[in-house]
Formats: C-alpha cells, structure tokens, sequence
C-alpha cells in the first residue's frame, strides 16, 4: 500500500514539473521572383528520447507565400521547435518534395498555451540547396501488370471481342509487382509521361504524409 502511495506521489510530482510551453513563427516564402504559394508548412516539437515527437501546428502559405503556424505542448524539459517545408520549387520532374527543416530559437519559446512573441524566419527563397535538405517520399498505389492474349485482338477500329479477365482478389500479392511512384503535378512533364500514365498519377498527387 505504502510503495503505491509513493508511486502515485512521484507521478504527481512528475505532471506538476510539466511545463506548457508555447512558440509561433511567421516569414514569407518564395520560390525565384514568384511567391510560394500553397506551400505545405509545419511546426514540430521534436523529442530526442524515446517519446515521439509533437506535431504543433500545421498549414499551407497563402498566395502571397505568406504565413503563420503556432502551438504548444506540455513537456518537463525544454522544447526544441522546428519549422519543416515540404515543397517542390526549381525540382524539375523529381518523385516526392523537397523537405527543409529549421531550428527555432528556444528564446522564442514562451510559458503558457498562447505564445507571447512570434519569431519572424524573414523571406526565404526556395531555390536555395539548404544544408542537410531531406527529400520526402511518398509511396504510390499498388501496380499490377497482366498480358493479354493476342488471339483478342482484332483489326479496325472497334474490337469485335472481349477477353473477360475475371474476378482479381487485388489482396494477392502478384508476380513482379510494383509500386507507382508519386510525382506532384507541377513538376510533371508531359515530355516524360504518357497521356494516360499522368491522368493516373494525378489522382495521387494530392495524397500527403
């Protein structure tokens, strides 16, 4: 009785040590000369130990590129915010986005659930190679190719016949599968995908992680 009244007394004591700490950050992006519109933004708490880090807030940059993301989180020690980027500026046709992390200023870090000073990052041009930048990748569908019988091929315009593949359980795991890889719209090009392939990767390129 007594050793669970002392276990339930160091676990009072540990919440009450919990401190509820609040950051904000603002900044404007912009990709060349144009604003970094849409762009998706987040704000990470991150946690070196074995507790996962803590998603703070999370948004897109407005037409102007501008933006503003704030949270907060109960923690016993001292915070480590960051500011990540997900975006696919001067990226060419590359699969995935571009993934920026920075570091923000503990002294921007205030007590309570609503910060009281907001870190202002400045304009930050996304056509720079940022140090130790990180590529997103986002896995596809599922892709499955099956070979069709020649025999059902016919000449002219409109087939005269219909090779019925059956019933698929798709929960197979077929020979010599594959994994489409996403690609965002913006950075597709036609001169690299056929017609009907990128109407297929289109309906991906919304996914996020």
């Amino acid at each position: 009785m007594q050793s669970t009244v002392l276990v339930l007394l160091a676990l009072l004591a540990v919440a009450l040590a919990m401190r509820q700490q609040a950051i904000a950050v603002k900044g404007r992006l912009v990709c060349g000369a144009k604003p970094a519109n849409n762009v998706r933004i987040k704000l990470w708490e991150e946690d070196s130990g074995p507790d996962p880090d803590d998603l703070l807030d999370q948004g897109y940059t407005d037409a102007n590129g501008e933006f503003l993301l704030k949270g907060d989180t109960r923690e016993l020690t001292n915070i480590d915010p960051v500011f990540k980027v997900y975006h696919d500026c001067d990226d060419g046709i590359m699969p995935g986005k571009r993934k920026v992390k920075f570091a923000l200023p503990y002294s921007y870090v205030t007590a309570g659930k609503e910060p009281k000073k907001v870190f202002d990052i400045g304009v930050l041009n996304l056509e720079t190679i940022f140090k130790k930048e990180e590529r997103e990748m986002i896995p596809g569908k599922r892709k499955v190719k099956f070979a069709l019988p020649y025999s059902y091929v016919t000449a002219g315009k409109e087939p005269k016949k219909v090779f019925d593949i059956g019933v698929l359980n798709l929960e197979t795991i077929f020979k010599k599968e594959e994994r489409e890889m996403i690609v965002s719209k913006k950075r597709r090009s036609p001169r690299h995908h056929h017609r009907h392939i990128s109407a297929e990767l289109a309906e991906e390129s919304d996914f996020e992680y």
